[in-house]
């Protein structure tokens, strides 16, 4: 019933009666009373007047589920949520979950994270309170070697949803970095349980540096936050919120072809390496050249001095002017 009363609440501009509430929820006014005390132990500030009813004043920056429910606006992606105080990593509890049956849109989110990693092992570490943990569950019924694209639908989705609340020009660095101030302001770490031909379920791992307000000095010219580019602090739970929105709507559109057709305009348009000098820098072969956008696969494609264009799957890719890259 907390998330009904907060749903009602947030989308009221003045005062809901106490009488209105009983009659939309079906339960006595001692009931409402004491979710309203619950409510307000928990950091909201809710104005009650007699014969007018209450009002939602303002609501804490935090990740619980009621906060996230009472935003979300989606048919099923982020509807089962599990919150957490702190676990080692949203991903491994994710995968738990999905292991146990939970349905596709399972979303797992932590205030911290003690063991979070993110590309090629590096490990993610937050303040407590400052940024976004969250890993949700899927269960496509694609082939697995189409499971990678998820990962650039994701970023696509974060990208809108950080645009919306901060209306900054956020770009994506190829494959999924969101980038602020042409510093990394987001990652995304997906992982794959699948069988030959088919996948059990993909947990994707979000975290964003959301309002962080110092990184160690060894950070400082790579990572930014929301709220050092917006100079604001921007409430956690409608990022996720607004997140699984612009997801669930991306996600339908990539299952629809099993692939990044329907997606790829929307994609180029905020990828930061596009028309940019990258340097690739492979397990194999290193090279220099200007990207050119990406294919329906995800595949970046970079024009080589000799005016080849060849299609990057795999590797690190470094932008000139991003992340102290010369």
């Amino acid at each position: 019933m907390k998330t009904e009363i907060l749903t009602i609440l947030s989308k009221q501009d003045g005062y809901v009666s106490g009488q209105d509430l009983c009659e939309q929820l079906g339960v006595s006014r001692t009931a409402i009373w004491k979710v309203m005390k619950r409510l307000k132990e928990e950091g909201y500030e809710i104005d009650s007047i007699s014969n007018k009813g209450y009002r939602l004043l303002h609501e804490p920056d935090c990740v619980t589920k009621e906060a996230i429910l009472s935003r979300l606006q989606t048919n099923y992606m982020g509807k089962n949520v599990f919150s957490y105080e702190e676990v080692t990593s949203t991903n491994t509890i994710a995968k738990q979950l999905a292991e146990e049956g939970q349905p596709e849109g399972s979303l797992v989110v932590a205030e911290k994270q003690t063991q979070g990693k993110g590309r090629r092992g590096r490990s993610w570490v937050a303040k407590k309170g400052s940024g976004v943990f969250m890993t949700i569950v899927l269960k496509p019924q694609i082939a697995p070697t189409n499971a990678a694209m998820i990962t650039i639908v994701t970023a696509l989705a974060l990208n809108d949803a950080i645009k919306e609340l901060t209306e900054l020009d956020s770009k994506i660095k190829w494959p999924n970095d969101i980038v602020l101030g042409k510093k990394k302001v987001a990652g995304i770490l997906t992982e794959l349980s699948a069988e030959v031909d088919y996948i059990n379920y993909v947990v994707v791992g979000i975290g964003v540096n959301v309002n962080t307000e110092e990184f160690p000095e060894e950070l400082a010219d790579k990572a930014t936050s929301i709220f050092l580019e917006a100079g604001k602090n921007v409430n956690r739970a409608k990022l996720i919120a607004r997140t699984m929105f612009y997801l669930e709507t991306y996600y339908e559109q990539f299952l629809k072809t099993q692939d990044l057709s329907l997606l790829q305009e929307a994609y180029t348009k905020v990828l930061i390496n596009m028309d940019q000098e990258v340097q690739i820098l492979g397990s194999e072969d290193s090279f220099t050249g200007v990207a050119r956008g990406i294919t329906k696969a995800g595949h970046l494609l970079v024009e080589k001095p000799n005016k080849e264009i060849v299609e990057v799957y795999a590797g690190e890719v470094s932008v000139r002017g991003l992340y102290s890259y010369t």
